[in-house]
């Protein structure tokens, strides 16, 4: 090979991680996808930092921890500190472009890249402020929205993703691509909702035939915490059987949407004659509930929410290979410097982050952590949830944890921390989980953290009126949508 090779991160929004051909869902069609993981390696225990946008993408940025880098809310957006990878392969003389959603502050922030093609930042530089309040939450009144716009059509979000992978066969196929190696971060925003599907994709999937969520008709988990997440974005008061049908239909059709705008991407990286020499990661920022255990979106630490599909193919990445070792969004940040010889900066040691190269490479390792927290909107109390084989412990701080066996029970539907007392099992399950959690971080220290950044965060933005007023939507507008409304902050 006669350069490094170049680094290319598809990045979704929203996707869960079991709705994909090659994870083995029975509906959804996603034959792009199932393509790049027959050629390269899939992580089948991969998370988020945490299930929600903008915490997330600081924790991708950065390659560490919400609790370390204080990035804690959707008004808590990166602002280009700490130096994310992308700055670090700049700085070291590597084209590095995004083209599509970032969801950081401002593209006047230096966030690390050469060029930002079409990107989406957070609102006004604030972000959603209402998620701020979460000692005096509001009502939550978009909630609404999610069931509002189920059904067949085009959106702003779907245009947004059609003009993104547009720009993104245009970057790869000009002949500059050729000149050195380069870096980018493409980043679509399907499926997340609106769940307005373009018909022909809608038309893949049949209402009639979808399946149902998990614990249909059960009600929702007899957990204080989780009920107050659900009772603050109580999106489940709005669907019906037939809705929510509706809306599953519409979700693997945008989600086949998305699959095949990232096929139209990788046959222009072919095309233009440099897919040997890339590799290629694609991800998701978090997954979707969508409806399972009442539900929707993401902010809990389920499965379907805090897990995230993620797949990794290109030169030195073995074909056709499932990975069963825990993996982050923040591996992605060492596995850039990995792949375009970069050296980390100074004082990072501590980062959590490993190569996906070499985790592709290695033996399975069960006794690997999978680490999520939440610290957003709706949320009372801070949740973290640790995951090692088998065993996926969360914690709520001033209230009981849970405790899953995900080999006899994947759907998490039996709590077996109820089960403390008359299973030694569990017990030491219990004691295991705790202190793999507190090996990473305090949980009662960063919560009350988290609480008073916020506090100061209401303060700075005027307090918690201008907070429930300023900033009010149900999803990030895009590009085009935030130009219409720069002469007022009322969405």
């Amino acid at each position: 090979m006669s350069q490094q090779p170049n680094f290319l991160v598809i990045i979704s929004d929203e996707h869960r991680k079991d709705a994909m051909g090659c994870a083995g869902h029975p509906i959804v069609k996603t034959p792009n996808l199932d393509a790049l993981a027959a050629r390269g390696t899939m992580f089948d225990s991969a998370y988020t930092p945490s299930p929600m946008c903008v915490p997330t993408r600081a924790a991708l940025a950065t390659g560490d921890w919400v609790h370390k880098t204080g990035n804690w809310d959707s008004a808590t957006p990166y602002t280009g500190q700490p130096r994310s990878w992308m700055r670090q392969l700049r700085d070291a003389g590597r084209e590095v472009v995004s083209i599509g959603k970032l969801h950081f502050r401002s593209a006047e922030d230096d966030n690390g890249f050469s060029q930002e093609i079409l990107p989406m930042h957070v609102v006004g530089g604030v972000g959603w402020a209402v998620g701020l309040l979460r000692e005096n939450p509001p009502e939550y009144d978009s909630a609404a929205e999610l069931a509002g716009d189920v059904g067949v059509g085009s959106s702003t979000y779907t245009d947004y993703d059609l003009d993104i992978t547009a720009a993104s066969e245009t970057w790869l196929n000009d002949p500059a691509r050729q000149d050195q190696p380069w870096a980018a971060f493409v980043s679509l925003v399907s499926p997340h909702y609106p769940l307005t599907c373009p018909k022909e994709w809608y038309d893949l999937y049949d209402p009639a035939k979808m399946d149902l969520p998990v614990g249909y008709g059960e009600g929702l988990p007899n957990h204080e915490e989780l009920r107050n997440i659900a009772s603050f974005f109580n999106y489940n008061d709005y669907f019906d059987e037939q809705k929510m049908r509706e809306a599953k239909a519409a979700y693997y059709g945008l989600t086949s949407l998305m699959d095949d705008c990232v096929g139209r991407i990788l046959k222009a990286l072919s095309d233009s004659g440099q897919a040997d020499n890339t590799v290629v990661v694609y991800v998701s920022d978090h997954g979707d509930m969508m409806g399972d255990q009442g539900f929707w979106t993401k902010q809990v630490m389920y499965e379907a929410s805090a897990g995230v599909p993620m797949i990794a193919a290109g030169p030195g990445i073995p074909a056709g290979r499932r990975v069963t070792t825990c993996t982050n969004l923040t591996d992605i940040a060492a596995t850039a410097r990995d792949v375009c010889g970069v050296k980390d900066d100074d004082g990072n040691a501590n980062q959590p982050g490993t190569s996906l190269v070499g985790l592709a490479n290695a033996p399975d390792d069960a006794d690997r952590t999978g680490f999520s927290e939440y610290h957003d909107g709706g949320s009372k109390t801070g949740s973290f949830m640790v995951r090692w084989g088998n065993w996926k412990y969360v914690y709520y701080v001033g209230h009981p944890p849970q405790l899953f066996d995900l080999a006899s029970d994947p759907h998490e539907q039996v709590n077996r921390a109820l089960d403390r007392v008359n299973d030694p099992q569990v017990q030491a399950a219990l004691i295991e989980g705790e202190r793999r959690l507190r090996e990473i971080c305090d949980p009662e220290e960063v919560n009350a953290r988290a609480f008073a950044d916020q506090r100061k965060k209401i303060e700075e933005l005027g307090g918690e009126e201008a907070c429930r007023t300023a900033f009010v939507f149900n999803h990030t507008p895009t590009p085009s949508e935030q130009d219409k409304l720069r002469e007022g902050p009322a969405l």
